[in-house]
């Protein structure tokens, strides 16, 4: 029963959007026109200087909606969609789920708000940026929420209001969301974080655990890491890039919370400070301003202890979100949930001509 009223709330909320939306589709009218999956190369300023080396200018691709071809006049709104560790642009269009296809079948449908949707590589040289904000990796916060939204909105007919743009993510994505989410309300309307990672503090970690990512002392060797399939010892460096930069530590240019086989704890309250359990009692406010915020998790999830966890807290500090578990792991639905739970969601909670402003909107 822990978590039957949220889990009844969003699946009534999004299953009934799906099903109004699948049983007006059948038949429904086709496509005004083709759609779009373009890809783009975005200056991200927020990422010059960075000390890792890694390329400034990260590729995006950008899905376009069939009314996008057809109607000059029309504006849309825009899903900024992170991908989880390891992953690149092509995440949600070709690897995890099928964008183009899920986004189209559902535009089929008159009730539904097409939307534009954008996702930039943040791969580097550790596989992830960990979307924060770091001298080692550069200003992910601020190239998503102000690199990458002014590129969307001076090259495509976008509604340039934070009233239709949603910000959402999967694993290290979902993590990203919530951390720019908590920090840019000014810019974003709606959250949704799909199965979420690093949501909780690692007060005392494993000598052990980290001894592979200690052993790399070289870019050549760090390289080599990344090149390996699986996480493996690159994981760890990518948080401490991301979390306890050192710009007096070449050639990494990071502290990892473990050297020479001992706890540094001065490290580990930095990787504290950056988990989402640590930051949202901080952060309120501006949750509170969001329109909608959900949250889910497959029940199969090795993470999903922590999404409880997050639940569990922003529903002590009484801010409303919709959270659902599902049957599945971290990856094997995603494709699935894309269609039937984040697309609507979006649709459903973000100002577009189909859906005009919700008369409840959350104050700017």
């Amino acid at each position: 029963m822990r978590n039957a009223t949220a889990v009844a709330r969003v699946v009534v909320v999004i299953a009934g959007v799906v099903a109004a939306l699948q049983a007006q589709g059948r038949g429904g009218r086709p496509p005004a026109g083709a759609s779009k999956v373009e890809r783009a190369t975005v200056h991200g300023k927020a990422l010059q200087g960075n000390l890792e080396g890694d390329a400034p200018d990260r590729e995006v691709t950008v899905y376009l909606p069939p009314s996008y071809q057809t109607d000059p006049a029309r504006r849309f709104p825009v899903i900024y969609l992170l991908h989880g560790y390891g992953g690149r642009e092509t995440t949600f269009t070709e690897r995890l789920a099928s964008l183009q296809e899920s986004a189209d079948r559902l535009a089929t449908n008159p009730a539904f708000s097409e939307l534009i949707v954008v996702t930039p590589s943040a791969y580097t040289l550790h596989k992830g940026s960990m979307y924060s904000n770091s001298v080692t990796t550069g200003d992910w916060e601020r190239f998503v929420a102000e690199d990458l939204v002014a590129y969307m909105d001076s090259h495509y007919r976008t509604l340039a209001d934070r009233k239709s743009r949603g910000l959402a993510g999967h694993s290290m994505g979902g993590y990203g969301a919530l951390r720019i989410g908590m920090k840019r309300p000014d810019v974003f309307m709606s959250l949704y974080s799909m199965s979420a990672c690093c949501l909780t503090p690692n007060r005392d970690p494993r000598p052990e655990a980290m001894a592979a990512s200690e052993a790399i002392k070289t870019r050549e060797q760090a390289e080599a890491s990344a090149a390996a399939p699986g996480f493996g010892p690159s994981t760890s460096l990518a948080s401490a890039a991301a979390w306890s930069p050192n710009p007096n530590n070449p050639p990494l240019f990071l502290d990892l919370p473990v050297k020479d086989g001992k706890v540094r704890p001065e490290i580990v309250a930095k990787w504290v400070a950056n988990a989402p359990m640590e930051m949202v009692p901080q952060h309120v406010p501006a949750l509170m301003r969001y329109y909608a915020v959900a949250i889910d998790i497959g029940t199969k999830d090795s993470l999903i202890g922590s999404n409880r966890q997050l639940h569990d807290a922003l529903t002590r500090l009484r801010v409303p979100h919709y959270y659902e578990e599902y049957d599945g792991d971290h990856t094997n639905r995603i494709k699935e949930r894309v269609e039937r739970n984040l697309l609507p969601f979006f649709a459903k909670n973000l100002v577009s001509p189909v859906n005009p402003t919700p008369p409840t909107s959350p104050p700017e």
